[in-house]
């Protein structure tokens, strides 16, 4: 396994801005960090769930269709370059504050955040990329799948955390520095998208 290219793009996808990490924002910037950990855990929790349903499902594709592992590392070579595009054009709303007062409340729960993973595009294509490209390729043990679904959780609950302490703390940092930020995560997918054919 490419270990570099693995990391930078597993942190590189769960850090950029993506639903779970600007709800996670807003709700610490309006309630607090401490009162936003049940949505950061329900986001962490369902992660772990999603994480482990893309590992078998991937596993399930390359066990009965063992010519699909090519087709797979293209496919999610080309989604990488899509997503650092997006990241390096992507900005975040600034903050719509009726917006925000309508919405916060009703997603800052354990629930909400765990649902949130199942009809999130972004995680669900992470895990289906993270997965065929980097993990199948090498280890397919049971252990090794949920070893791996695991540490995918985990990155994205410290990605999560993070965001929400910007919200809490630095909100404005953040925003100021965005597009610089986005640039140079974009450009680390890239190298990721690119080393998985050397």
């Amino acid at each position: 396994m490419s270990v570099i290219p693995f990391l930078l793009y597993v942190i590189v996808t769960s850090i950029t801005p993506g639903p779970n990490n600007i709800m996670a924002m807003a709700i610490a910037n309006k309630y607090g960090f401490k009162r936003s950990l049940n949505f950061v855990y329900g986001v962490a929790t369902g992660f772990l769930l999603l994480m482990l349903l893309c590992s078998y499902f991937t596993f399930s594709l390359y066990s009965y269709i063992p010519k699909i592992k090519f087709a797979m590392s293209i496919l999610g070579s080309l989604y990488m370059l899509y997503l650092s595009f997006k990241i390096m054009k992507s900005a975040l709303h600034k903050n719509d504050k009726d917006d925000k007062d309508n919405n916060d409340g009703r997603w800052n729960s354990f629930f909400s955040g765990m649902m949130l993973q199942f009809i999130n595009f972004k995680v669900i294509l992470y895990g289906i990329t993270a997965i065929s490209s980097f993990i199948i390729p090498f280890y397919t043990s049971h252990i090794s799948l949920i070893l791996f679904s695991f540490f995918l959780a985990f990155v994205g609950l410290a990605a999560t955390s993070c965001w929400a302490v910007f919200g809490a703390l630095f909100q404005k940092f953040l925003f100021k520095y965005e597009k610089h930020f986005n640039i140079f995560m974009g450009i680390l997918l890239i190298y990721s998208a690119i080393s998985l054919h050397l």
